[in-house]
């Protein structure tokens, strides 16, 4: 039976159309890079100013304001602020986070056992989603403080282009906290929506293959199911981005100059719980949905093309 080990037993490495070994993880690895690298490096002028209405409220008052100004003032060449490292950066946190969720998803399951692993996948795809998220984070802290930094700085008081950047965030190691300064915030932003993201896209296409597409998976051509793919990750986007956007805003703030040298809970209590959770949200929301859409169907897509199948619904 598909679901056997060579050796008898029950496995969910075999439960897919191929055996997930050492080949398969790698490539979700890549997949993961591909997907995360290029698609949160196209949105980059929205990340522009998304960050910018969090850090400058009374300056940058929404989306489209807030493009128009950041036009005004640096030309369309300031909407593609930190291109460099959000493409480096993200590649290197998609190829952990999708690598190591279906890596950590079928060791949890094969702890749990056939029974449990059915019973409690909820659990396990949140737990496989935060373990994998966790060293993730590792490999874009240093990219995403540096990115932050790069929008966030008025024109001309901080380099532009990448190297040049990173070489002043670690001569200014002590004022930016770089290169982990920004890890527990970001582990709050990214854990919860990782574990949003993962959970809600296995559940929804759930949802899909058992109330809406019926019949056995495999029996709907690829075209259909990586439409599954698309529709589950965009609303499992809109989740996400509600549920992390009061740390992400904590993260851009971070970058800004008057906040240098004060805490967390000090920058929180400044600007208010509200705040955190609002300003930008919309824009985010929009970000975030489009983005996690088109990762996911990125994702499954190259999946496809390497004959491993979709993913979810199983």
């Amino acid at each position: 039976m598909a679901h056997l080990a060579p050796s008898g037993k029950w496995d969910a490495r075999y439960l897919g159309p191929v055996p997930h070994d050492t080949s398969y993880y790698a490539k979700c690895m890549l997949g993961g890079a591909v997907a995360c690298g290029f698609t949160h490096a196209g949105i980059t002028p929205l990340d522009v100013t998304k960050c910018n209405m969090q850090v400058n409220p009374s300056k940058y008052k929404g989306l489209m304001p807030g493009l128009r100004t950041i036009i005004a003032e640096e030309g369309s060449k300031g909407l593609w602020k930190g291109f460099g490292p959000t493409f480096v950066g993200y590649s290197l946190q998609g190829m952990f986070k999708y690598g190591l969720y279906e890596f950590f998803k079928d060791t949890y399951m094969n702890l749990a056992g056939e029974e449990a692993a059915t019973k409690y996948k909820g659990a396990i795809w949140l737990a496989g989603s935060a373990s994998a998220e966790f060293f993730a984070d590792i490999a874009l802290c240093p990219l995403e403080m540096t990115k932050v930094k790069i929008q966030t700085s008025p024109a001309g008081t901080f380099p532009v282009p990448m190297f040049k950047a990173l070489s002043e965030m670690s001569k200014l190691k002590a004022d930016t906290r770089y290169p982990f300064g920004s890890l527990v915030p970001l582990w709050s932003r990214q854990i919860p929506y990782t574990m949003a993201k993962f959970f809600f896209f296995e559940y929804i296409v759930d949802l899909f293959y058992t109330h809406v597409f019926t019949a056995p998976k495999n029996t709907y051509d690829k075209g259909t199911q990586l439409g599954v793919t698309f529709a589950s990750g965009y609303l499992a986007g809109v989740v996400c981005a509600l549920v992390s956007h009061p740390a992400d805003s904590l993260v851009s703030l971070m970058g800004k100059p008057a906040n240098k040298g004060k805490g967390l809970g000090q920058i929180a209590s400044e600007t208010g719980l509200v705040a955190l959770a609002t300003k930008g949200l919309g824009t985010r929301v929009l970000m975030i949905g489009t983005l996690t859409g088109f990762q996911w169907w990125i994702y499954d897509s190259f999946k496809t093309a390497m004959g491993m199948g979709t993913t979810g619904g199983k």
